[in-house]
């Protein structure tokens, strides 16, 4: 864990920066900043529209008494794409973007229970017992 940790701290900033410096020889340093302020604004809209989407879908599964557990891992990729967006770059704006996409947000979603499924199978120990009434 340490380690993906320090890669993504240390080699995902690095590839970012090359890929603004490639950028901005292309575009020129002023476009290229203003590339960065844009997807950060427009980053931030989808997110906040996508947000408010997956709030209506969930009370609304909510009034109908389903569990809305698939909408709540939506609300969470939503999250997070809105975070990623935020912070300068290239290859972070593509994953942030990806992620408010609908489609795509699907296939990680599918992703990401896989993985979580994974997980838990190689837990022996964990166990699942429930909530208890008060």
């Amino acid at each position: 864990m340490f380690g993906y940790l320090l890669l993504l701290f240390t080699l995902v900033p690095l590839i970012e920066l090359a890929l603004l410096i490639q950028i901005g020889q292309y575009i020129g340093t002023l476009n290229t900043v203003l590339l960065v302020i844009v997807t950060g604004v427009c980053g931030a809209y989808l997110a906040r529209a996508q947000g408010f989407i997956l709030i209506r879908d969930i009370r609304r599964e909510l009034d109908q008494g389903i569990m809305p557990a698939e909408r709540m891992l939506e609300g969470v990729i939503v999250l997070a794409s809105g975070v990623v967006l935020l912070t300068p770059g290239i290859l972070t704006d593509i994953l942030g973007f990806l992620g408010l996409i609908p489609v795509t947000r699907q296939v990680l979603k599918r992703w990401l229970k896989y993985r979580f499924r994974g997980m838990l199978e190689k837990r022996q120990d964990a166990r699942f017992t429930g909530f208890r009434e008060f």
